[in-house]
């Protein structure tokens, strides 16, 4: 495993050991996280199948540049370094975005083409509003926590646990992602809610896969099928999975069905 910068962005890097498939991964994280969300398991798991396989820290996350300034920074901001990411790799990849990822790579394809696009578990192209309705009703601790996290507080275990998994993990694990957890940009979940939503009649029409989690509390299986809808395509659910759907229990799950449609759609 390696982990460059480019410009000053953190990437992490993992390479197969024999010859990669000519179209490279580019994964995007979610609010409130970085790279690291990928480097557990699906960086080597995509690796060893053959791809080179990069995950970007947005600015102001991980170790990228600037977390002084993370509240500043807005989605076309994120959208800008995603951009100078894609340039940065040897071929234009396939793009794979969770959560806030999902949705910086909807804007993404307002202005650019790529191989192909999986959204997982991904903000709508409607936005959040509806998530957030939905958690104001139906679990309104989770969504003052969340607030919380935006203000840099450290999120409780309990919380971690509810709004990113469904499946069994240990108090350990949960204690890790809730320190490695980080504060969010308030202007950038201000475009997501209502400022800046995807404009669905300019984006570069691209293979797309659509993948959700049966579990998921702030992304419910009613607002993926809604992005599938407005996309033409139809959505796969996960039951039995929470959020974090590529640090769950069964993540291996999700992987074999991403790399099952890129052996199908994306061109060797």
């Amino acid at each position: 495993m390696n982990r460059n910068r480019f410009g000053e962005l953190e990437i992490i890097v993992r390479s197969p050991a024999g010859e990669a498939n000519p179209t490279p991964l580019l994964f995007v994280h979610g609010a409130y996280t970085a790279a690291w969300c990928w480097e557990e398991h699906f960086l080597p798991w995509f690796a060893k199948a053959g791809y080179e396989s990069y995950a970007v820290s947005l600015s102001g996350h991980g170790k990228s540049r600037d977390r002084n300034m993370l509240d500043g920074y807005s989605i076309d901001d994120y959208v800008n370094d995603l951009g100078e990411a894609v340039q940065a790799l040897p071929a234009p990849p396939v793009l794979i975005g969770h959560s806030m990822g999902g949705f910086v790579v909807q804007k993404y394809l307002e202005q650019h083409d790529v191989p192909g696009v999986v959204l997982m578990a991904s903000v709508p192209p409607q936005g959040l509003w509806s998530s957030a309705l939905g958690l104001m009703f139906k679990k309104p601790t989770l969504l003052q926590d969340l607030n919380r996290m935006l203000g840099g507080v450290t999120p409780s275990v309990a919380s971690v646990r509810e709004a990113l998994f469904s499946q069994p993990i240990d108090d350990a694990r949960l204690l890790e992602f809730a320190r490695k957890s980080q504060p969010e940009s308030h202007r950038a979940i201000w475009d997501m809610t209502l400022f800046n939503l995807p404009q669905v009649s300019r984006m570069v029409e691209v293979p797309m896969l659509v993948l959700g989690a049966g579990e998921d509390h702030l992304i419910p299986p009613t607002l993926v099928h809604r992005t599938a809808q407005t996309y033409g395509v139809s959505e796969q659910i996960f039951e039995e999975m929470g959020h974090a759907m590529m640090l769950e229990q069964d993540w291996e799950a999700v992987a074999v069905r991403i790399e099952h449609w890129l052996r199908q759609e994306i061109a060797a």
